[in-house]
């Protein structure tokens, strides 16, 4: 069996990482929480990476947790062992959300337990038409981690959080698209090339001021709306006199299209 991994693969500006574990459904290890959380934080610091795509390897998204593994852990191991082996998914979640270029997820099959917080945590999320998500913690007796309920009460409306996380029941990819969790669905099959088409146009775009907005985005959850002001002047100020800015605005006067990767 091949060891799971984080494959990665670059199109121009666009970063895919891949959750590579086909034999158990993409399911997490420490070991791909921590590289995809490594692959996250060297994106953010490299000017030639503008977007990413994370996807699994096969049919499915991620799986989330092995429970063979979990199991193995109850029985040998101290309650301290699970809280440092979640405290990796943790810094996944922090490493998504604190990485300046924009992450889709494209997912295809299922999106179970943690495989779900994960997409959530990303910024955009392609599914396929036939994908399935599931909040599948209370199944087996455990509340959701990885950000999964963080995430999920921000996202939806309360009753259908809680239906979702109460109950553990599943949920296609339409009904998630009404609601504005997934942006765009792909014929079956078809997340992946969706979701890099799009991330190339994002990639294109002013990568800087890309993650000036995701960071205002993010500080806006608890800031109140004075500071916020304060906070998006500042960096419009930072923006304008940038060169992503000074091109952005010539451009516009010019009749032409911003070129922000020469």
């Amino acid at each position: 069996m091949t060891a799971a991994r984080v494959g990665e693969q670059r199109h121009g500006r666009v970063l895919e990482l891949v959750i590579d574990n086909p034999a158990r459904r993409n399911a997490l290890t420490p070991e791909i929480s921590a590289g995809l959380t490594r692959a996250l934080r060297l994106a953010n610091d490299d000017a030639s990476v503008g977007a990413l795509v994370l996807r699994g390897e096969g049919k499915h998204f991620c799986a989330g947790g092995n429970l063979k593994s979990l199991h193995e852990m109850q029985a040998t191991k101290p309650r301290q062992a699970i809280i440092e082996r979640i405290a990796a998914v943790n810094e996944l979640a922090r490493a998504l959300r604190a990485c300046g270029k924009p992450v889709i997820a494209a997912v295809e099959g299922h999106a179970a337990g943690a495989g779900f917080s994960i997409a959530l945590g990303c910024d955009l999320v392609v599914a396929a038409e036939d994908a399935v998500f599931t909040l599948s913690y209370v199944k087996v007796g455990v509340n959701p981690d990885g950000g999964g309920s963080w995430f999920l009460a921000r996202a939806l409306p309360p009753q259908l959080a809680a239906e979702l996380a109460l109950t553990a029941c599943p949920v296609e990819a339409p009904r998630l698209a009404q609601f504005g969790v997934v942006n765009r669905i792909a014929a079956p099959g078809r997340a992946r090339e969706e979701a890099l088409a799009w991330a190339a146009q994002i990639a294109a775009g002013a990568t800087g001021a890309i993650a000036r907005t995701k960071r205002l985005l993010e500080e806006a959850r608890g800031q109140d709306l004075s500071r916020h002001l304060e906070r998006e002047r500042e960096s419009f100020a930072e923006a304008l006199y940038g060169p992503e800015g000074v091109e952005g605005v010539a451009a516009f006067l010019e009749k032409r299209k911003a070129l922000f990767h020469k």
